[in-house]
């Protein structure tokens, strides 16, 4: 698959107006960051709604949004526990409430856990340590964005064998590695030069298994986005379609990091 410049100066663009401002909020933490959150929750319970209910997106959305608000306000105030039951119930809610609609129930049930729990693990990953809180969330933005952009590049320019052409036709086996690469150099870049208590290899580690993770992300959205027959998630960002698309990696690679986070703090760091 050859470059293209005007998709390259698109994504180039977006990247610039939409990175800044995730940035400055995960810095500032607190309020800002949930702002952030709760505004992420709602952009992606309507571009989950429209994906997997289109004729009746509004009363998708309305369900879905209210089991992540749920969630991710208890994590911001410290309870992660809560925030993991009330996402249980809040998908079993936004179920039994599209049922009622003559909506899926499943649909609507998944789209709750699939985008609830890394949201609440995400702040639970900024706000459980304020010594290195920052330095963790910053990690999993950092892998993930390095993969997910090494693999593109690798895999335009390269090309080669397809990875899994019955989901996501243009991604390739070369930009896989690409991918897997970058994230781990930048895992062992934040390990060493961040607190976070890992030092460079476990660093390396943490960096190659996130970038698995942000790698398989995205294919699984990619087989969501074949299921429900659409090509994007949405069309808020230019370039690269909607909201979802751009944090599908991302979201399954936070789960890696907060695991990594809290094996650190079960163990006390390592070398």
């Amino acid at each position: 698959m050859a470059v293209k410049a005007s998709d390259i100066g698109l994504r180039a663009a977006s990247a610039i107006i939409l990175a800044p401002a995730a940035v400055l909020a995960i810095w500032a933490g607190g309020l800002w960051f949930l702002a952030l959150m709760l505004l992420a929750c709602a952009l992606l319970a309507v571009e989950w709604a429209t994906m997997s209910a289109a004729r009746a997106w509004r009363v998708m959305a309305g369900a879905v949004a209210f089991g992540l608000v749920a969630g991710v306000v208890a994590a911001h105030a410290g309870q992660l526990s809560l925030a993991l039951v009330m996402l249980v119930f809040g998908a079993v809610a936004a179920g039994l409430f599209a049922r009622n609609r003559g909506q899926e129930a499943l649909d609507a049930a998944y789209g709750v856990l699939y985008l609830g729990w890394p949201a609440v693990l995400l702040i639970w990953l900024r706000d459980v340590d304020t010594a290195s809180g920052l330095a963790w969330t910053v990690s999993a933005f950092a892998i993930a964005w390095a993969s997910d952009i090494m693999a593109y590049l690798v895999g335009s320019l390269v090309g080669g064998p397809k990875l899994w052409p019955r989901f996501s036709p243009n991604k390739t086996w070369s930009g896989f590695i690409g991918g897997l690469a970058a994230g781990t150099v930048a895992g062992a870049a934040l390990g060493t030069f961040l607190d976070m208590g890992i030092g460079t290899y476990w660093g390396a580690a943490l960096g190659l298994a996130a970038a698995l993770a942000t790698m398989a992300g995205d294919l699984w959205e990619s087989a969501l986005k074949r299921r429900y027959g659409v090509k994007d998630a949405g069309k808020l960002i230019p370039g690269h379609g909607g909201l979802l698309d751009r944090v599908d990696g991302l979201m399954f690679a936070v789960v890696v990091v907060a695991c990594g986070r809290l094996i650190v703090g079960l163990t006390g760091g390592a070398a």
